[in-house]
């Protein structure tokens, strides 16, 4: 699993995470565990598996680290 920092967070759904090779698109579908889309933050550590999406890499399985 890649590690990264939220860097982007948008009101329809999505954002963007800082990652270990650059900026990677995810959908709040893909996060997990207790903490919820509405509850991330700018600057969060997140870890995630890059996946292939229709316009590109996004990343999939997006957890907030402790």
């Amino acid at each position: 699993m890649s590690q990264g920092t939220i860097k982007k967070l948008t009101d329809k759904g999505f954002g963007f995470i800082e990652g270990e090779r650059g900026d990677i698109f995810f959908h709040c579908s893909a996060v997990e565990g207790e903490i919820t889309f509405d509850h991330l933050s700018e600057g969060q550590q997140v870890e995630y598996t890059e996946g292939q999406g229709p316009k590109g890499p996004r990343a999939e399985q997006v957890k907030v680290l402790a």
